[in-house]
C-alpha cells in the first residue's frame, strides 16, 4: 500500500525535476527521497521519470499520477495549515526584510491594514538571506532564489527595469544597436553599486558584451538615483514601478525594446509556513499587485 509521504515526495521531485532539490525542499536527505520514489514506482509497477545527467524528466504514466495527485495533496496540506495555524500562539511582531525601494512603493502605502506590529530591515538580496537564516528576520522580499535547506521561495511578481534619462535629453532616434550602443557608453551614468547591477544585465542581453562604463556617482538608492536624474545628473536603469507620473515630469523612459525582468520572491522558512500573519503579509503585498 503506497505511503502518503510517497506521494509528497513524488510530487516535490516532479516540481524540481531533481531529487536532490526536492530533497531540501521536504529538509530530507536525498537517499531517502530516493527511497520514496523507488517504493511508489515498485507500487505503480513502473517508471514515473527518465533518469538524465541533469534532470529528471517525467514519464507519460508519472505526468498522469501528478495531474491525480497535485491538486489533492495540495488541499489536504492547506486544511493541515489552517488546522496548526490555528492553534499556533498568536505572534504580535513580524519582521520583515526588504529592499527600501520596494518598502516604500508596496508596503508602506498599505502597512495600516496589518493587525501586527512590524520591524523592518532593510539590504541587498544577499544580505536578506543571511538574515534570514539567521533568524532577523521572519520573511523577506528577494530578487535571488538561492536553494537552502529550511528555506522555501514563493514567486512574488516580476519587476522591470528600464533606462531612464532627463526630460530634456536629446536621445538619437535610430534602431541600431551599435550606435545606441556608442551613444549610450558616452554619457554619464549613475549606478546602484560599482558592479552595476542590472546596468550589465542589460548590456549582456542586449548587447552581447560587458558594459564600459564607470559611472560619475554611485548611490545605493534608486528613490535618490531617480531625483539625481530628474535633475540632469546623467541616465541610470530603474524598476518601472517608481517611474510613476511625478517621476515623469522632469525624466523620461528611453529605448524601451532595451528593458529587462527581474522576478521577485517571498522567502521564509518553513517553520514559518503556517503563521498566519506571514501569510497576511503575502496577501496583502499580492493584493497590491
Amino acid at each position: 500500500m503506497a505511503d502518503f509521504e510517497w506521494y509528497r515526495s513524488f510530487c516535490n521531485i516532479y516540481k524540481h525535476n531533481s531529487v536532490s532539490e526536492a530533497a531540501k525542499t521536504r529538509m530530507m536527505t536525498q537517499p531517502a527521497m530516493s527511497q520514496h520514489l523507488a517504493s511508489l514506482e515498485a507500487e505503480v509497477g513502473e517508471a514515473l521519470f527518465i533518469r538524465t545527467a541533469r534532470k529528471m524528466l517525467p514519464t507519460e504514466r508519472g505526468k498522469e499520477l501528478y495531474s491525480q495527485l497535485a491538486p489533492l495533496i495540495e488541499s489536504l496540506e492547506e486544511a493541515t495549515m489552517n488546522f496548526r495555524a490555528a492553534s499556533l500562539p498568536t505572534i504580535t511582531v513580524i519582521k520583515i526584510g526588504t529592499a527600501h525601494e520596494f518598502y516604500v512603493e508596496k508596503i508602506l502605502p498599505r502597512l495600516h491594514q496589518y493587525d501586527f506590529r512590524t520591524i523592518t530591515l532593510f539590504g541587498t538580496a544577499s544580505e536578506l538571506l543571511e538574515m534570514l537564516k539567521e533568524d532577523k528576520v521572519d520573511i523577506i522580499i528577494t530578487s535571488q532564489k538561492v536553494q537552502t535547506p529550511g528555506i522555501e521561495y514563493l514567486k512574488l511578481m516580476d519587476e522591470e527595469f528600464a533606462i531612464v534619462a532627463p526630460s530634456h535629453y536629446e536621445i538619437p532616434d535610430t534602431d541600431d544597436l551599435e550606435a545606441r550602443e556608442q551613444w549610450l557608453s558616452a554619457q554619464p551614468w549613475m549606478s546602484y553599486g560599482l558592479e552595476l547591477p542590472i546596468i550589465r544585465r542589460i548590456w549582456r542581453e542586449h548587447f552581447n558584451k560587458r558594459p564600459q562604463i564607470r559611472p560619475v556617482h554611485v548611490i545605493p538608492n534608486l528613490h535618490m538615483i531617480l531625483k539625481a536624474i530628474g535633475n540632469g545628473t546623467g541616465l541610470s536603469v530603474i524598476t518601472t514601478y517608481l517611474t510613476n507620473e511625478d517621476a515623469r515630469i522632469n525624466t523620461k523612459e528611453i529605448y524601451e525594446d532595451l528593458k529587462v525582468k527581474n522576478e521577485l520572491f517571498f522567502a521564509y522558512k518553513l517553520k514559518h509556513k503556517h503563521l498566519p500573519q506571514i501569510r497576511e503579509i503575502m496577501a496583502v503585498i499580492r493584493e497590491e499587485e
